[in-house]
């Protein structure tokens, strides 16, 4: 149901502060003013975005958790995604997304509810077994010879085609 607010309300928004600034600024400094902040974002979810990479290569080198460098990493994305949509409102949070405190603050937020929906999620039996699983199966000795089909071919050399010998893959 969030969802569904979000997607009317946000373009409500972005509507509103359209026909505000356009009517303050005029036409072409309102949209000019829009590429830019649409330029300036993806400067910066590039070069946050490569930042964060770094710290999570650091991290798994050292062995340590990398989930703290990965959650930086997606937020940047989210902030990128927002920023490179156009709107005011939209870059306004992509904006704030890309400041470490605010970022830092959104973590640890929803870090905790993420992790308690998601193992609730697993406790729930979709992804755990309680019984193993039986099959029947019959040995295959790999020294007899296997029937031709059309996926399989025996060793040995290729047939020639009327056109003459075709190129097998180590052939290149």
């Amino acid at each position: 149901m969030w969802l569904l607010a979000v997607l009317i309300l946000v373009p409500l928004i972005e509507i509103g502060l359209f026909i505000e600034i356009g009517g303050a600024l005029g036409l072409w400094p309102t949209l000019a003013l829009i590429l830019v902040t649409a330029a300036l974002g993806a400067g910066l979810m590039r070069a946050q975005g490569f930042a964060a990479m770094m710290k999570m290569r650091d991290a798994t080198e050292r062995g340590e958790d990398p989930r703290g460098p990965l959650a930086e990493g997606a937020m940047i994305l989210v902030a990128g995604a927002l920023m490179l949509t156009p709107g005011f409102f939209t870059d306004a949070l992509g904006l704030m997304f890309l400041l470490p405190p605010v970022r830092h603050a959104v973590i640890a937020w929803a870090g905790p509810r993420l992790a308690a929906r998601a193992t609730a999620h697993r406790a729930g039996g979709a992804t755990r077994r309680e019984a193993p699983i039986s099959a029947e199966y019959e040995v295959i000795d790999e020294a007899e010879p296997r029937g031709e089909s059309g996926w399989t071919r025996p060793p040995g050399p290729r047939p020639e085609s009327r056109d003459g010998p075709r190129p097998g893959p180590r052939d290149g």
